[in-house]
């Protein structure tokens, strides 16, 4: 099975769960700086889901890019990685209604955790797919910022009971890391382009 319809069908997936955090934007109803404080939590948990959403959809591309073939197993895991990044509107929504407080902010935490679960998972079975081939075996090597990111995200549900502002703190940190696509797969793609061009035949004279 060719993974063109799994990117296509996450990218329309994750546009609508973008699209549903704006709409629960309020507007302030006054002129005055001073209406826009009550929505500023919601504002940083939007922007902060909008760039995780982001983070995910282009290292998401990239893997599934590299990748040449998915089967049923890589389906199911790339469901349960859309199902926990749809929930980010579900959370945000939660933070702004009842602020930066450590309920809403651990359970943002749980579902970028899992999300990060569904990545790994998807990025497994990619890679059992091809078997030896793998290309995405290739490119990933020991999955060592993958491992980073689910601890720091992990770490976050404990700590937002301790310190909201602490937990959003490691998911900015996490968030950071991954700020670049990941340059494993844009060298891997260089590389490949780089030897198509090596192995194009010399240009013949015509003349």
């Amino acid at each position: 099975m060719k993974t063109d319809r799994l990117m296509a069908f996450t990218d329309g997936v994750l546009a609508i769960a973008i699209t549903i955090m704006v709409i629960d934007l309020h507007v302030p109803t006054a002129s005055h700086w001073e209406a826009i404080q009550p929505a500023v939590p919601v504002l940083i948990a939007y922007a902060l889901a909008f760039i995780n959403i982001g983070i995910f959809w282009t290292n998401h591309h990239h893997m599934v890019a590299t990748a040449r073939k998915v089967n049923g197993r890589a389906l199911w895991a790339n469901l349960f990685l859309l199902f926990w990044l749809t929930l980010m509107p579900f959370v945000i929504r939660w933070i702004g209604l009842a602020g930066v407080t450590p309920q809403p902010v651990a359970a943002y935490g749980v579902v970028t955790v899992m999300a990060a679960f569904g990545y790994m998972w998807l990025e497994h079975e990619l890679i059992l797919t091809e078997s030896e081939d793998s290309c995405v075996r290739a490119v990933v090597g020991s999955r060592e910022k993958e491992w980073v990111s689910f601890a720091l995200y992990g770490l976050g549900v404990p700590a937002a009971f301790l310190s909201p502002w602490i937990a959003i703190a490691l998911y900015i940190g996490v968030s950071c890391m991954w700020l670049i696509p990941d340059q494993r797969f844009e060298r891997w793609h260089r590389l490949q382009q780089s030897d198509a061009l090596d192995r194009r035949p010399p240009a013949t004279d015509s003349s």
